[in-house]
């Protein structure tokens, strides 16, 4: 028997299930959704477009809720969590505002919760030190790359310090030499805050690298086909792509899609 204490859940949901109701009818978003997130993990969500893998991040953070089944974060339920300030939330677009500097974005979240302004400037130093950031305080968005402002927004998720971490498609529009650059920064970030992410991906090399756990989903109404463990180890170079190891966990990846989308019927 090992001796390792398993981490507390921090997620879990039981017979999960989103149902929308349209002028077209009921639109099944996601259906039996039974997982649990340890504390630390980094948990890639993947699958096709419309699968419900965005859809799941927003019941997390309470932006939709569920229609059936229960959802548990930090032990308590999914708004209880949003009004404790369990979580940080890093949206497709960085979504930074214009007229404020990179400082200023950072500083936001805290202002409106009530920080001083010295703990303000002391977290929003931090952070920006922790996506190296540091000497753009006083620039504005439009004089940062897309890649930079990416790092802004996830530095304003970090500010208020939760434990876990939203991402949803964070690299999606960035182009594929700055995507990496960006999943080897992610990585450190993960390794240095220990903070539980959940992320989600349409591709399957970003969520084979950066994951603990991939969750795959098949196309609405959106099931998880697959939970794959990663063996690999927690240090990760950009050439551990080439990997046996790498690419048997990204042929496991496809395989659950495509079952995903055979039972689709599609």
């Amino acid at each position: 028997m090992s001796d390792v204490a398993v981490p507390p859940v921090v997620i879990e949901a039981q017979g999960l299930n989103l149902t929308f109701t349209t002028n077209d009818g009921p639109v099944h978003a996601l259906k039996d959704i039974n997982l649990s997130i340890h504390k630390g993990e980094f948990v890639s969500f993947i699958g096709p477009s419309g699968c419900g893998k965005t859809t799941f991040l927003r019941t997390i953070a309470d932006l939709e809720q569920p229609t059936g089944g229960t959802l548990s974060v930090n032990g308590m339920s999914a708004s209880e969590a949003r009004k404790a300030r369990a979580y940080g939330y890093v949206f497709q677009a960085a979504g930074l505002y214009p007229w404020r500097t990179i400082e200023g974005n950072v500083r936001l979240p805290l202002e409106i919760m009530g920080f001083s302004k010295a703990d303000q400037a002391e977290r929003a130093k931090r952070v920006l030190e922790l996506v190296e950031l540091s000497g753009f305080e006083k620039k504005f968005p439009w004089q940062l790359s897309g890649g930079m402002q990416q790092r802004a927004s996830i530095a304003r998720a970090l500010a208020f310090d939760a434990d876990i971490l939203l991402m949803d498609e964070p690299f999606g529009a960035l182009d594929e030499i700055v995507r990496d650059r960006l999943n080897e920064e992610l990585l450190k970030l993960w390794a240095r805050t220990q903070k539980t992410i959940g992320f989600v991906t349409h591709s399957i090399p970003e969520a084979v690298y950066l994951s603990t756990k991939i969750v795959v989903m098949s196309p609405r109404p959106g099931r998880i086909t697959d939970i794959i463990d990663s063996p690999l180890p927690k240090e990760r170079p950009l050439e551990i792509r080439d990997s046996p190891e790498f690419i048997a966990i990204a042929h496991r990846v496809r395989e659950g899609l495509r079952a995903g989308y055979e039972e689709a019927g599609e």
